[in-house]
């Protein structure tokens, strides 16, 4: 693959991007992106990402997840197994397409998970979707929101080996278990507005870093839509952090997402 960036994690089947999707990727080619890695939340999506990896071929390339909280607006809820079940043949099915397993995690943010009976059903989607990936042989696309501690565990007692944790918050020390393990993480555009978020960019090695922009979520301003154009900013947010070059950024960031996402190479 040419020289360029890789947007690890970002939602083109969203609907904020039907209308101009088009557009949307010319720019990011534009940016110098060489490839996007399109994660989805729910089952829905699936048909819609695996159509724009077929339309935008060697440029998107499809996840297939179901994320921790379901629905949208006021109906936004943690996720049951029946979430997933159903589902759970096309993960068979385009196992050819796939790239990674994603966007799957743990989400115990209190007003959507405040019991422990939805906490652990979040854990079994969880799990299930990690042994999916492991008989896929693919990697994970992971989301963990104050749930840090028990997402990594999770992981390494499953025996995963290659996992991106995407927009990471948790503390330094728990990142590092997940270096320890083998793990990426990856930043978007709006962790440059965070200072807490900067003392983790410094701590995590750089061999351990890729980008993401997340889009159409967490861009610099939360009331314009992202998208992944927008992939400069966290380079060279992560370049100012590290005090290091942004081509260095681009370059062990983009080494970084291809021996993760292996699919990509070819």
């Amino acid at each position: 693959m040419a020289r360029g960036f890789i947007d690890c994690h970002c939602h083109l089947s969203a609907n904020e991007f039907t209308q101009d999707i088009d557009d949307v990727l010319l720019r990011a080619k534009k940016a110098g992106l060489k490839a996007l890695v399109s994660v989805t939340e729910g089952a829905s999506e699936f048909e819609k990402v695996i159509q724009l990896s077929k339309t935008y071929p060697g440029f998107v390339f499809p996840c297939f997840g179901i994320h921790p909280l379901q629905g949208s607006g006021e109906d936004l809820h943690s996720v049951k197994i029946q979430d997933l079940e159903p589902f759970l043949p096309l993960f068979q099915k385009y196992r050819a397409d796939i790239v990674a397993v994603g966007e799957i995690g743990l989400d115990f943010t209190p007003w959507f998970a405040n019991t422990a009976q939805e906490r652990d059903e979040q854990i079994k989607v969880f799990i299930k979707q990690l042994e999916i990936s492991k008989e896929l042989d693919l990697p994970v696309n992971v989301h963990s929101r104050s749930a840090a501690k028990v997402t990594i565990a999770t992981m390494k007692e499953l025996g995963i080996r290659q996992a991106l944790l995407h927009n990471f918050a948790g503390k330094p020390s728990v990142a590092m278990e997940g270096v320890q393990a083998g793990f990426c993480f990856s930043f978007p555009p709006a962790v440059s507005k965070n200072e807490q978020r900067a003392k983790l960019i410094r701590q995590i090695p750089l061999e351990h870093i890729c980008l993401e922009t997340d889009s159409p979520a967490l861009g610099i301003d939360k009331h314009v839509r992202n998208e992944p154009g927008n992939i400069m900013i966290c380079c060279e947010y992560i370049a100012k952090v590290k005090g290091i070059s942004s081509d260095a950024v681009m370059e062990v960031t983009t080494q970084n997402a291809l021996r993760l996402f292996s699919k990509l190479k070819s």
